[in-house]
């Protein structure tokens, strides 16, 4: 049971942090980091709580960070600051230091990056970034000048405040788009010609120094001091020991440096009134309200919509119309709904789909349309969800499938056997029909894992982590004949959840048929059976090969890992955990691999390790 809860709390945890990067968090900063100690109880040792969460950038050069740019400590409570000035002043009277000095910074909240040498990195993984150096061309503002060193991606937050809070989220979703986007939004473009938005080095911002008794003692008053003289998006505080000898004793975790804690808040509070609930359709059916309620100010922002969830925390809550409700805002993301003070009059709930007008049923608290063939909202959700998890298909965003599924393009067989001509007759421009053509194109001849291409199409209780233990048992081919008694038996799966799995597949099961025919090239799960029957130093490795082989052509030597119980990848991914190099390997694989762990062998110790002779002959 552990092992289900801890996958599918791995694949929230990531499908969470995916969203914080690209500018649109679904929830707080302090519901993640319950979240992530929800994991540690569960499996303390877990590699997620250990490493630095990825941001999710297009491909571009890799820049490896010469200090790793990790995560931060988090402190939510007055006795954690307490534990961790502590542990600097025990670090400073092991070495001798006289006295311990603190900093502390306010903690931007944009996107991380290390301007060094003329390149500005992502943070990437904390080991290896993008080069984004392009922002800077696109009208961003290097405040204090390049090249110094770490800071963030930020929008003036006054002036986003008066211009776009009504249109975007956050400042971070502006950011987002600014760095990866192909096409500049003309929201964006503004704020890019006024020069509201900026690369601020942490040296550059406000900061304040002394000694850990006052840092302590004044922490409240500190932070506003700060907090009043930066006028960017802030979540938090950084206090961090200033002398180089204690940070280079303290060192750091694979996750963050120990001489820096994040000092946050829970959120602030306010009280409104609901005027309005809309219902939304979501991919999967389930019908999701939103809180219209009274503009408030919370944390600095005006707040005019909250989310309830579910249709059956609006029932059991009795929310409604002149509901009179308190909500949260923590790290100026979107609010939440503490409690009901007063319910409301009426509480009505809907019968209908809001996108396709079918009538609605129960699925425990969710209200859920079953109409999965002819409803808008959930062919568009659904084609949004394939493209998104699928990862390789540049273009295809929100806007352009909104467009597609307008002129009638509303399946992914419909719209893999688009040309360029029916871009062009939407009304997509010539180079951008090219693009979208060719980015399909790739993403079927781009070598991707197979639980990623069937967590794509976005089956119900099928995300990527259950994806590959189905795919452990099963061939994505035989899927269209497994029932849920072949899904119930496998290890962390469960009844309900099976039956669910099988009728969706069954469903479903054509559209995948179809794009299995189109040739996605398919990185295949080991099925435990054949794990089971090999035994080998490779047995259950996921594998891959680099450069020209000298003991036989790489094609050779895959198939032979395949039999010895290897997954063999083609392309490098978080998965891999050997890379096997031959002459003139790729360095930008070889960096990459590194950077997720794997382990890189010569052709001669790899065949060592399996026990074969060092002779190219044989």
């Amino acid at each position: 049971m552990n092992d289900s809860r801890i996958a599918q709390l791995i694949e929230k945890l990531r499908g969470y942090n995916e969203a914080y990067r690209a500018g649109r968090p679904e929830i707080s900063d302090h519901e993640y980091d319950e979240l992530c100690e929800n994991l540690r109880e569960l499996d303390p040792s877990n590699p997620y709580l250990h490493t630095v969460e990825p941001e999710t950038l297009k491909a571009s050069t890799s820049v490896r960070h010469r200090v790793p740019m990790l995560s931060t400590e988090k402190a939510y409570e007055h006795e954690q600051l307490e534990r961790f000035v502590e542990r600097v002043h025990k670090a400073a009277k092991l070495l001798g230091v006289q006295e311990a000095r603190f900093r502390l910074t306010p903690k931007l909240d944009g996107m991380a990056g290390k301007d060094l040498d003329g390149v500005l990195a992502s943070r990437g993984n904390g080991l290896v970034g993008n080069d984004i150096s392009h922002i800077f061309k696109r009208g961003v503002v290097a405040l204090g000048g390049r090249d110094k060193g770490a800071g963030e991606i930020v929008m003036v937050r006054s002036y986003f405040e008066s211009r776009f809070s009504d249109e975007f989220e956050h400042p971070r979703n502006m950011v987002a788009g600014i760095v990866n986007a192909d096409e500049i939004n003309p929201s964006a473009q503004e704020a890019l010609d006024d020069q509201m938005v900026h690369f601020v080095p942490y040296s550059e911002v406000a900061n304040w120094e002394g000694r850990g008794e006052e840092l302590l003692e004044r922490i409240g008053e500190l932070r506003k001091e700060i907090q009043d003289q930066v006028d960017y998006p802030l979540d938090g505080m950084v206090a961090e020991a200033t002398d180089d000898e204690i940070k280079s004793y303290m060192g750091s975790t694979t996750h963050h440096h120990r001489w820096q804690i994040a000092i946050k808040t829970r959120g602030e509070t306010a009280t409104t009134r609901v005027l309005e609930i809309q219902w939304q359709t979501g991919r999967t059916g389930k019908i999701t309200p939103v809180l219209k309620v009274e503009p408030t100010k919370v944390s600095g922002a005006t707040i005019s919509s909250v989310t309830a969830h579910h249709a059956g925390m609006v029932r059991e809550k009795e929310l409604g119309v002149g509901a009179l409700i308190e909500i949260i805002r923590s790290g100026e993301v979107i609010p939440k709904l503490v409690s009901v003070i007063q319910v409301a009059e009426d509480v009505c709930l809907p019968e209908s789909c809001p996108s396709c007008a079918s009538i609605l049923s129960w699925d425990s608290d969710f209200l859920r349309c079953a109409n999965t063939v002819n409803c808008p909202e959930q062919t568009q959700s659904g084609l949004r969800h394939w493209f998104r998890i699928l990862g390789n298909s540049d273009g295809f965003g929100p806007k352009t499938i909104d467009k597609l599924v307008a002129a009638g393009f509303s399946s992914l067989p419909a719209i893999y056997a688009m040309i360029e001509e029916d871009f062009r007759v939407l009304g997509f421009g010539d180079k951008q029909s090219e693009n979208l053509v060719q980015a399909l194109n790739d993403s079927r001849s781009e070598p991707i894992e197979d639980a990623r291409f069937l967590a794509a199409f976005g089956i119900n209780n099928l995300g990527l982590g259950d994806s590959r233990k189905l795919l452990r048992h099963h061939r994505v081919e035989e899927l269209g004949n497994v029932g849920a008694e072949d899904i119930d038996q496998i290890k962390g799966f469960g009844d309900k959840t099976s039956v669910s799995i099988s009728k969706e597949l069954h469903d479903v099961w054509p559209t995948i048929q179809h794009m299995l025919f189109l040739g996605f090239q398919l990185d295949r799960t080991i099925l435990a059976s054949e794990e089971e029957r090999v035994d080998s130093p490779i047995s259950g490795k996921v594998i891959m090969f680099t450069g020209k082989m000298i003991y036989g052509d790489r094609s050779a030597m895959q198939d032979q890992a395949r039999q010895l119980g290897a997954t063999v990848l083609s392309s490098v991914s978080s998965r891999l955990e050997i890379l096997v190099i031959g002459q003139k390997p790729s360095n930008s694989k070889v960096t990459k691999a590194s950077a997720f762990g794997a382990e890189v062998l010569s052709e001669d110790v790899y065949r060592e390790r399996l026990g074969l002779p060092l002779d190219s002959s044989v």
